[in-house]
C-alpha cells in the first residue's frame, strides 16, 4: 500500500487518542508503540452512496472497525471522491444503496457516471482490491439493482473483488444487517491476509472501547443566543433550492382526518403552503419532513436518563471521518432538551452495534453479559426476539436497565443513539391544479405488539399534531415514480393500481393530467376496506369519472361476505385493461404495502396478459418479462 498522506490535525489529535485507548487496554505498551506507526501505509478508503442516511452509518461503521484492525481508514461519499483518487488506491469497501426504480443514490450518480466514462481503460483498477455492500429491500423489482451494476463496473475496469458482493435485504426478519454482520467477518479476514499485522499485534478487542466521534464542550457561563439557536427561522432570505441543508418552512394550511371517526386507522390530509419552494413539484415527487420527538416522549427519556434538559453546549468534531450535525437539524450551541427533541431518534429500534456500545458503560455483570450476547452471530434471534419484533424503542431498552442508563458519557450520545432522519411522503396533490400548495395523505401510525404500550410512528403522529400555521421543515426530491411527459405529441394510457394512501401519487397524477387537458386513458385502481370509511377522494374522483375524465375501478374489501382486492378487480376487467396494456402499450403503476399486494398485483397483471395472448401462462410470463416489466414501476414501503 501507499505511504500515508499528510492528515490534519484533526487525524493527528484522533491517532493520539486511540494511543492512549490501546494503552489503557494494555495495561503497557512497548517503548516505540504509536497507533500512527501500525496504521502507516495501511490506508482503506470506504465510500458509500445513500439516500436516506443507512448506507453512511454502515460505512462510519467499517471505518470504526478499520482502526481496530490498524487500517487508517477514509470515509466519503462516492461523489466526493476524485476518480483520481481512486486510481491511487489499492484497498475500498463501497457501500451501495439503491433508491426508486433501481436509481443510484444522489451521491453517488456522477461517481458512477465517471467510472462509466472510462470504461474503454479495461485495467483503470487493476491495482484496486476491493468488496461491494449493497443495501436494498426485495419487495423492488431491482433488488440491489446500483450495488450490482457497480460491482460489474468495477470488475470490468480491472478491479479485483476480495469476496462475493453482499446483499443487504430490508425486508429480511433480521435486517440488513442478517448480511452486512457475516460479510465484513469475511472482509477483515481477507484483508488481514493481504496486509497482516506486524507480530505481537493483533486487532483491538471490541471489548475496547474507541473515542467518540464528537466532544460536547458545555456552556456554563456565556448565555445562548436563541436567535442563533434557530437557523432556519427566516426562509425569506434563502437563496438556493430548499433541501435537507436548508430546508423550506412551510406553514400547515390544512390537517383533518379523512377516514371516519370509527375506522380503525386514522388518516390525514396535511397540506402545507410550499410557495418558498422554487422548483415546483412533479407528479412522483416526494416531500421530505424533517419530524422531531413528541414531547411526551422527549421528557420521559430525558428522566430515563437523568439529563438536565437546560444543559448547553457545543459540538466539536472528535472523528476525522465524522461530519457534524446539520446546523438546520440541530442548532449550535443548543440545549440537551433541543438535541433530545430535534436530533435524537429514541423510538428507533436499537441495532448490535448499540449493545456493544452500552457493554462498556454498565457496572452490572448481568447486564453486560446480555449486552454482549446480543452482539455475537448466536445471539441474533435474542436480539429479534427482544428488539425487532416487539418493535422496542432505544428509550425502552435503556429504562430496562438501569444499572447502564445512568453512566452513559454525554460525549458516547452522540454514537449510541443515531439522528432522526427525514421522512419521504409522496405528493399527493398537483402544482399545476394546486399552485403554492402541497398536499400529503398521511396514515397515522398506531399499533400494539406484545408490548402493551401502542407503537407510534415518529413523523406521522407529530405531523398529526401540527395545527394549522405551525412550519414544518421540509423540501421536494425526486421520487421513485415518473410519469409521461404531458408535452408528448401522444400521451400513453396509464394504469394505476393504488390501495390505500398508495393512491396519493397517483391522485397527484390525475390532477395534473386533467389540468393540463389531456384527460383520456386515465384508469385508477382503488382499494380500501370500507366505502364509507376510507374511499379517499371519493367526490373528486367519481366526479372526473361522471366527467369522462377517468376510469376507475374500486375494491371496498370489508363490505361483502368475501373479501375483494385490487388484484380481483384487475381479474375480472382483463379484457379491458389487456386492450389498455397490450394494445394500447399503457405505462402501469402500483404503489403500496411491501407485503403481500405487490405479488398479487404482479401476478394479476400475469393474468391479464394471459388471458389477452391466449397462449398460456408461460407465454405470459415471458410476456411480462420482456414487455411490461419495461413499463411497470413500483412504489412500496414495510
Amino acid at each position: 500500500m501507499e505511504a500515508p498522506v499528510s492528515r490534519s490535525r484533526l487525524e493527528i489529535n484522533f491517532m493520539r487518542l486511540l494511543d492512549e485507548t490501546q494503552q489503557m487496554a494494555n495495561g503497557s505498551k512497548p517503548k516505540d508503540w504509536t497507533f500512527e506507526k501500525w496504521v502507516e501505509g495501511r490506508r482503506m478508503t470506504v465510500l458509500y452512496g445513500s439516500q436516506t442516511g443507512t448506507a453512511q452509518e454502515v460505512a462510519e461503521r467499517i471505518g470504526r472497525e478499520a482502526l481496530r484492525h490498524f487500517f487508517q481508514p477514509t470515509v466519503l461519499a462516492m461523489d466526493d471522491c476524485p476518480l483520481e483518487r481512486l486510481t491511487k488506491e489499492t484497498l475500498a469497501v463501497f457501500v451501495a444503496a439503491t433508491t426508486g426504480q433501481g436509481d443510484d443514490p444522489d451521491n453517488m450518480r456522477n461517481f458512477f457516471k465517471g467510472l462509466w466514462s472510462q470504461r474503454r481503460n479495461r485495467q483503470l483498477l487493476s491495482h484496486l482490491k476491493f468488496g461491494v455492500l449493497g443495501l436494498g429491500d426485495s419487495s423492488y423489482q431491482k433488488f440491489n439493482y446500483s450495488a450490482k451494476r457497480l460491482n460489474n463496473l468495477l470488475v470490468y475496469l480491472g478491479g479485483q473483488p476480495l469476496l462475493k458482493i453482499g446483499l443487504g435485504d430490508d425486508q429480511h426478519d433480521l435486517g440488513p444487517e442478517f448480511v452486512i454482520d457475516p460479510w465484513l467477518e469475511n472482509w477483515w479476514n481477507k484483508a488481514l491476509e493481504l496486509y497482516p499485522l506486524a507480530e505481537g499485534v493483533k486487532p483491538l478487542s471490541s471489548k475496547i472501547m474507541l473515542p467518540p466521534k464528537y466532544k460536547l464542550k458545555v456552556i456554563t457561563n456565556a448565555p445562548v443566543d436563541k436567535n442563533n439557536c434557530d437557523r432556519m427561522t427566516d426562509t425569506s432570505q434563502q437563496q438556493g433550492e430548499a433541501c435537507a441543508s436548508c430546508p423550506c418552512l412551510a406553514e400547515v394550511t390544512r390537517n383533518e382526518r379523512v377516514t371516519s371517526k370509527d375506522h380503525f386507522q386514522e388518516v390525514r390530509l396535511i397540506e402545507f403552503d410550499t410557495s418558498e419552494i422554487k422548483t415546483k413539484h412533479k407528479p412522483g415527487d416526494v416531500l421530505m419532513v424533517q419530524p422531531q420527538n413528541l414531547e411526551e416522549h422527549v421528557e420521559e427519556f430525558i428522566n430515563v436518563l437523568g439529563l438536565d434538559p437546560n444543559l448547553e453546549f457545543l459540538l466539536k468534531l472528535n472523528d476525522p471521518n465524522a461530519t457534524l450535525p446539520l446546523a438546520s437539524v440541530l442548532p449550535t450551541p443548543c440545549t440537551m432538551k433541543e438535541c433530545v427533541q430535534k436530533y435524537f431518534d429514541i423510538q428507533a429500534i436499537p441495532k448490535r452495534y448499540f449493545f456493544e456500545m452500552l457493554s462498556y458503560f454498565t457496572n452490572d455483570e448481568m447486564e453486560k453479559e446480555k449486552f454482549e450476547e446480543f452482539t455475537t452471530a448466536e445471539g441474533q434471534q435474542a436480539l429479534h426476539d427482544y428488539c425487532t419484533r416487539p418493535k422496542r424503542s432505544i428509550m425502552e431498552v435503556l429504562a430496562d436497565f438501569p444499572h447502564t442508563k445512568k453512566n452513559i458519557p454525554l460525549d458516547y450520545l452522540f454514537d449510541l443513539i443515531p439522528p432522526i432522519k427525514p421522512r419521504p411522503y409522496s405528493i399527493a396533490s398537483s402544482s399545476l391544479a394546486m399552485p403554492n400548495r402541497t398536499q400529503l395523505l398521511v396514515a397515522v401510525v398506531n399499533y400494539t405488539t406484545v408490548l402493551r404500550r401502542p407503537r407510534l410512528g415518529l413523523c406521522t403522529n407529530w405531523l398529526a399534531r401540527q395545527e394549522v400555521g405551525t412550519p414544518i421543515p421540509v423540501w421536494i426530491k425526486s421520487g421513485t415514480l415518473t410519469f409521461p411527459p404531458l408535452e408528448s405529441e401522444v400521451v400513453p394510457p396509464v394504469v394505476m393500481i393504488g390501495p390505500g394512501t398508495g393512491c396519493a401519487p397517483f391522485r397527484a397524477y390525475i390532477q395534473e393530467r386533467v389540468s393540463s387537458g389531456a384527460s383520456k386513458g386515465l384508469v385508477m385502481v382503488f382499494g380500501c376496506r370500507n366505502k364509507a370509511k376510507d374511499y379517499f377522494f371519493k367526490d373528486e374522483w367519481e366526479g372526473l369519472v361522471r366527467e369522462d375524465k377517468l376510469e376507475l375501478y374500486c375494491a371496498f374489501s370489508r363490505d361483502q361476505e368475501d373479501k375483494v382486492y385490487v388484484q380481483h378487480v384487475m381479474r375480472e376487467n382483463a379484457a379491458h385493461l389487456w386492450h389498455l396494456i397490450g394494445e394500447q402499450q399503457a405505462r402501469v403503476y402500483f404503489a403500496g404495502n411491501a407485503k403481500r399486494v405487490p405479488i398479487d398485483v404482479y401476478e394479476a397483471l400475469t393474468y391479464i396478459c394471459e388471458h389477452g395472448r391466449g397462449a398460456g401462462q408461460m407465454d405470459a410470463e415471458q410476456y411480462m418479462k420482456k414487455e411490461v416489466e419495461k413499463r411497470y414501476q413500483t412504489e412500496t414501503w414495510a
